[in-house]
């Protein structure tokens, strides 16, 4: 038998989730609470700082660095009478890089005429008669080659491909409409592109790509934004991209002030 209750009595009801430490946050005194936003805040500034001075910092470091030892190679070759450090009280830096390009703009110059070539030529004739320095000229050769080729030629756009398989998305940079053999053998009927699709955090290295021009979303970011946003693995997002979200969200406002006017 339950025991009925007196009249006029109010039943007793449990206490809400949480109110046996509701005390612990009200009766929180306010310098401490001022000392947690102190903290917070300090830490932001920290970070934020961080993120303006790393990078400037190891530009300069690094440039300071590829200067000086451009310098140390390429002094030693100044006449004395010519080289500042010998009569300052203090070394001049550059002056090494200075030279070095100066000689590599005569030796390109030299090698664009008719004896330049000649003599290019008899001193690869000479390399490749060497067993082991013929396959380490050669692939040096090809390696600045390559490199200098692709400083002067960019990628195309940049593009949405499915990969690696359908419903995810990878970032691709077209270079090429694909011809030739590959494009018989396939047989796409509205053509391919070439397209390479880098890895992260470091976008020299990836694949190569034959993708049907259906499956390949043109995007409207240019290729040294959708290289920021590959290295940063997404963290860096185009300013285009951020005006475009802006412009969205003001329209959304605008279409949704008439109607909470209008209630009001």
């Amino acid at each position: 038998m339950k025991k009925q209750k007196p009249d006029g009595e109010k039943p007793q009801t449990e206490p809400p989730l949480g109110e046996p430490f509701r005390h612990l946050i009200t009766d929180t005194p306010p310098p401490m609470r001022r000392r947690a936003r102190l903290i917070a805040r300090l830490r932001s500034y920290f970070f934020t700082g961080l993120v303006i001075a790393a990078p400037i910092s190891i530009t300069i470091y690094v440039t300071w660095w590829f200067i000086g030892f451009i310098d140390n190679w390429f002094k030693p070759l100044i006449p004395a009478r010519y080289n500042p450090d010998l009569y300052l009280p203090f070394s001049v830096p550059g002056i090494g890089l200075l030279l070095a390009l100066f000689m590599l703009t005569v030796l390109g110059a030299l090698a664009a005429n008719l004896f330049g070539r000649t003599v290019v030529g008899y001193g690869e004739q000479l390399l490749n008669r060497m067993p082991v320095v013929r396959n380490l000229y050669s692939a040096l050769k090809q390696i600045f080659e390559t490199v200098i080729s692709q400083s002067n030629s960019t990628f195309r756009d940049v593009a949405l491909i499915e990969y690696p398989r359908r419903g995810i998305y990878a970032i691709a940079f077209v270079s090429t409409d694909t011809k030739g053999e590959i494009l018989d053998k396939v047989g796409a009927e509205d053509g391919m592109v070439s397209v390479f699709l880098p890895t992260t955090p470091n976008p020299t290295s990836g694949f190569l790509l034959f993708v049907p021009k259906s499956d390949v979303r043109i995007l409207d970011m240019t290729v040294e934004e959708g290289a920021k946003l590959v290295i940063s693995a997404g963290l860096v997002t185009p300013e285009r991209v951020k005006a475009a979200e802006a412009v969205a969200a003001e329209k959304r406002d605008k279409l949704v002030s008439p109607d909470t006017q209008s209630s009001t």
